[in-house]
C-alpha cells in the first residue's frame, strides 16, 4: 500500500474540489459525474481532450450510436466544454502529484500548483516500441508508430508489417472495409487469442513468430527475418511497419504505487488518489469501462469526501 503517514499541512484552501489529471474518456466522465453531484473539478491534459479517440475510425462496442471516435469524441467535447462545475487546463502537463495527509497536490509544467482533497488519474497508456519487447530486435532508436494511427493513403495498395497482434488491427480493418491492403501479422504465441477476430479476412496474413529481426530501412521499405516458433525462418518485405503490440502505463511523476506489470491498481493507492481508465490494468483498455470507471472514480470521491462507506 502506498504510504499514508502524515506529512505537511493542508493548505487554507484549495483550489476545487477534485483535479482530475487525463481527458481521455475516463478523465472526462469524471468531471461529467462530479458535475453531476456538485463537485468543482479542474481537469489537466496536455493536449486536446480525447485525443486518442479521434484517431479511432470505427467503433462496435460504444452506447449511444456512435459508431466512429471523432463522432464520440466530438461529443464528449461538447459536454465538457459545458460543463460549468469543470475547469479545462488544457495544453498543460503534471510534473509531479504529492499525496499528502488530508489533500492532494499537482504541480504543472508551468509552476502552478492545485490543490484538491482529491484525485483523479486518468491518464492513460502509450504505444510500446519494438525495444520494449523481447521477441523483437531492431535497430536502436527506432520508434514506429500504432497501427490505429494509419489512414487510407497510408494503406492504400501497400503491404504492411503490423508488429504484434493486438485488437486494434480488427478496429483498423472495421473502419477500412474496402482499403486494398495486405497486413503481415507478426505476433508472438502470447498474442494467439487476440487475432482470432482478423483471422478470416482476406487481407490479413497471419505469422507466429518466436522472434523478428528487423533490418534498418531503406527508402521507407521493411524487411525483416521472421523465426517461427519451429525454428525456420524467412524474409518478410513490406512497404512500412506498424505497432500492434499492445500498450504501456502513462503514469505521471509523484506518488504512485506500480504492479510488477507498470500499471496502477486502484487498491494500492494513496486513499486520495484514485486511478481509472487504462491506467488500472491491461485487462479492461475498452472505451465503456474506461467511461465506467471515471465516473465510478469521481463518485468515490465525493462518497470519501463525505465520510460515506464506499461499499455500500
Amino acid at each position: 500500500m502506498a504510504d499514508t503517514s502524515p506529512r505537511t499541512g493542508s493548505p487554507a484552501s484549495q483550489d476545487t474540489d477534485l483535479i482530475i489529471i487525463g481527458g481521455g474518456p475516463a478523465g472526462c466522465a469524471a468531471a461529467r459525474m462530479a458535475a453531476g453531484v456538485g463537485m468543482r473539478s479542474v481537469l489537466v491534459e496536455p493536449d486536446t481532450l480525447c485525443r486518442n479517440l479521434y484517431r479511432i475510425g470505427a467503433l462496435n462496442n460504444a452506447l449511444g450510436g456512435h459508431t466512429s471516435g471523432p463522432a464520440l469524441a466530438d461529443a464528449i467535447t461538447a459536454e465538457l466544454k459545458s460543463t460549468e462545475l469543470c475547469r479545462l487546463e488544457l495544453g498543460r502537463r503534471v510534473v509531479e502529484l504529492r499525496a499528502e495527509d488530508d489533500h492532494v497536490a499537482v504541480t504543472l509544467e508551468t509552476g502552478t500548483l492545485l490543490t484538491a482533497p482529491y484525485a483523479v488519474v486518468a491518464t492513460g497508456v502509450g504505444p510500446l516500441q519494438p525495444r520494449d519487447v523481447s521477441w523483437i530486435s531492431a535497430p536502436s532508436g527506432l520508434t514506429l508508430s500504432p497501427l490505429w494511427q494509419a489512414n487510407t493513403d497510408d494503406a492504400e495498395g501497400r503491404t504492411l508489417l503490423i508488429l504484434g497482434g493486438d485488437r486494434p488491427i480488427g478496429t483498423f480493418l472495421r473502419a477500412h472495409p474496402t482499403t486494398d491492403t495486405r497486413l503481415l501479422v507478426a505476433y508472438p504465441e502470447a498474442d494467439a487469442y487476440k487475432i482470432e477476430e482478423i483471422r478470416d479476412d482476406p487481407r490479413v496474413t497471419l505469422l507466429p513468430v518466436e522472434h523478428l529481426i528487423l533490418a534498418p530501412s531503406e527508402g521507407g521499405a521493411v524487411t525483416a527475418d521472421a523465426v517461427s516458433q519451429h525454428g525456420a525462418r524467412h524474409m518478410v518485405t513490406a512497404d512500412a511497419a506498424y505497432l500492434s503490440i499492445g500498450n504501456a502505463p502513462a503514469v505521471p511523476p509523484g506518488d504512485f504505487v506500480r504492479g510488477a506489470d507498470g500499471y496502477c491498481p486502484p487498491t494500492d493507492q494513496h486513499s486520495r488518489v484514485i486511478v481509472a481508465g487504462d491506467l488500472r490494468s491491461a485487462r479492461f483498455q475498452r472505451i465503456m469501462t474506461a467511461l465506467g470507471s471515471g465516473s465510478e472514480a469521481a463518485l468515490h470521491a465525493y462518497y470519501a469526501a463525505r465520510d460515506l462507506p464506499i461499499s455500500n
